[in-house]
């Protein structure tokens, strides 16, 4: 294997490893009827205010 695919490799892995993170930390929050932070809610490629919007009416 060449360095460029080690790089590589251990990039993606440490994004699976962050979007994981922040999923397990948004449903822990959620499930303790808190807001998840917003850079978890980003990493899931959730908008914040919008996320927050959620049952209102």
């Amino acid at each position: 294997m060449n360095t460029h695919h080690n790089k590589s490799l251990f990039a993606r892995l440490g994004s699976v490893v962050d979007v994981f993170g922040s999923a397990v930390a948004a449903a822990s929050a959620v499930q303790s009827g808190r807001v998840p932070h917003s850079r978890h809610l980003r990493t899931l490629g959730i908008d914040p205010e919008a996320f927050r919007s959620i049952g209102r009416i």
